[in-house]
């Protein structure tokens, strides 16, 4: 299996290399060449088994081969052996027909956990195999710098560097990138948006002297690894309620795409998904293009659910990729128009391909607030606030006879002023996953300015300072 540019000027990379990349050099995101496919037999077989058993199943499509099957498995299962419970993500049923898919007991306790621990391992791996150093670099809403800052701390090749909106994420989120205690962890605090800091990583990999100088990769969801990881809970939640005998549907808290286009993978795989729902708050970019065909970047407004604070969804690129028949040449002018104009309009065929595939809506601080109050009310149940957009989202889009899984992407105390707002009730931790008060911060302030931030991880990465590695 090769590895192509959504933009259709970069090389085509072998899985090791697309997953050292990241970026593609042309701007472009990486996607397989064909898409792997399991039989109605084999989905079948998902029911009932661990997860790390259909974890092998899925990424061995997309490795095929290049790392040994044995060498593959031990890294998943300890991957998921750093999970806190022993199904690594759980069901839970809300209503005759309503699931809660958990997908926070990892060790940062958010989504981004059930990638990026495998991902640390598969590029670990690669780069002790070569005897090659990577600098990784990021931008973060909120939960990606910790997910990866915690997976990557013990990574001896690879310096990891990552960006967040300064006062924009909660305190919690903060401090899991600020007290990770290791000197190849870097948290930077930018005094922007989280698309501006986005931004400036996608710069980073068009300045060659600076990309080749410190050998820069990522680990945001452009990065491959991360997009098939996830792929593999929709086949264990949907295996869970009866597929593929049984269609499922998902509702997914989106902001930069990646969680629910592997949602997306997994249907491409064979996975029969009903619909696939996007849900979004006030910063509903992504629901309006799905409505009007429109992509119309507007100003990014701050709310209660941060990972949604996004107004350039970058996985959003390899769908239309998908949409309009792998047209490369396509998808190099939507996003020429997104970059010099702020907006593109889709073409009548890539807006069909995308209503067919995918439903959309978004709920307000307020409709936020009030499902948490409500979950809790009705069921004792306490959820984050981007889980909560989820949840308004899904009933708009609920089928009496299809099951509806909707992904709950953070634990609650991860937002304990949000929370507390609609309850009343402060949301603790587990116990194991606490962060002790005294326990000291470091981060570097930066400002808005792609300069500054590219001279600092120069002098503070191995490979960009030429200290001795």
């Amino acid at each position: 299996m090769k590895y192509i540019s959504t933009r259709g000027k970069a090389p085509a990379l072998t899985f090791k290399e697309a997953l050292l990349a990241g970026l593609a050099s042309d701007g472009g995101l990486y996607v397989p060449d064909i898409w792997p496919s399991f039989t109605v037999e084999e989905i079948a077989d998902f029911r009932g088994k661990p997860y790390a058993h259909v974890a092998f199943q899925v990424l061995a499509k997309f490795v095929d081969g290049e790392i040994a099957d044995d060498t593959l498995r031990d890294m998943i299962d300890e991957a998921y052996g750093t999970f806190h419970h022993p199904a690594v993500v759980p069901l839970v049923q809300l209503g005759p027909n309503d699931w809660l898919l958990e997908l926070f007991h990892g060790p940062t306790l958010a989504f981004k956990d059930v990638a990026m621990q495998i991902l640390a391992r598969l590029m670990d791996h690669v780069l002790t195999e070569s005897g090659k150093r990577l600098t990784i670099v990021g931008a973060t809403s909120g939960d990606t710098g910790g997910a990866a800052l915690e997976a990557f701390k013990t990574c001896e090749g690879i310096d990891t560097f990552f960006m967040y909106p300064h006062g924009k994420v909660s305190d919690f989120q903060r401090r899991q990138m600020t007290t990770v205690g290791a000197k190849n962890c870097h948290a930077m605090a930018v005094d922007g948006s989280f698309d501006d800091c986005q931004s400036m990583v996608k710069t980073m990999f068009s300045h060659d002297t600076f990309r080749d100088k410190v050998q820069l990769s990522a680990v945001n969801s452009i990065n491959w690894g991360r997009i098939m990881a996830q792929v593999v809970y929709y086949f264990t939640a949907a295996a869970s309620l009866g597929a593929p005998a049984q269609k499922v549907s998902f509702t997914v808290p989106t902001g930069n795409f990646g969680d629910i286009y592997a949602g997306f993978v997994a249907r491409q795989m064979g996975l029969p998904i009903d619909r696939l729902v996007i849900a979004t708050n006030e910063n509903d970019i992504l629901a309006r293009t799905v409505a009007r065909g429109e992509h119309k970047l507007g100003e990014v407004k701050p709310t209660i659910t941060p990972s949604m604070d996004i107004q350039i969804s970058s996985n959003f690129e390899r769908l239309l990729f998908e949409a309009s028949g792998r047209d490369a040449k396509t998808v190099s002018a939507l996003m020429r128009d997104l970059k010099d104009g702020g907006n593109y309009t889709l073409p009548k065929d890539v807006q069909a391909f995308i209503a067919a595939n995918f439903d959309a809506g978004s709920a307000d601080e307020t409709e936020t607030l009030a499902e948490i109050a409500r979950m809790y009310k009705d069921s004792g149940y306490l959820c984050d606030p981007h889980t909560a957009v989820a949840l308004c989202v899904s009933r708009n889009h609920a089928k009496r006879d299809v099951p509806m899984i909707t992904l709950s992407t953070a634990h609650p105390a991860k937002f304990p002023v949000a929370v507390h707002d609609a309850v009343g009730k402060k949301p603790y931790p587990p116990e194991w996953a606490d962060i002790a008060e005294d326990k000291t911060e470091v981060v570097t302030r930066l400002k808005n300015d792609q300069i500054e931030v590219e001279e600092f991880i120069l002098a503070a990465s191995r490979l960009g300072s030429g200290r001795n590695i």
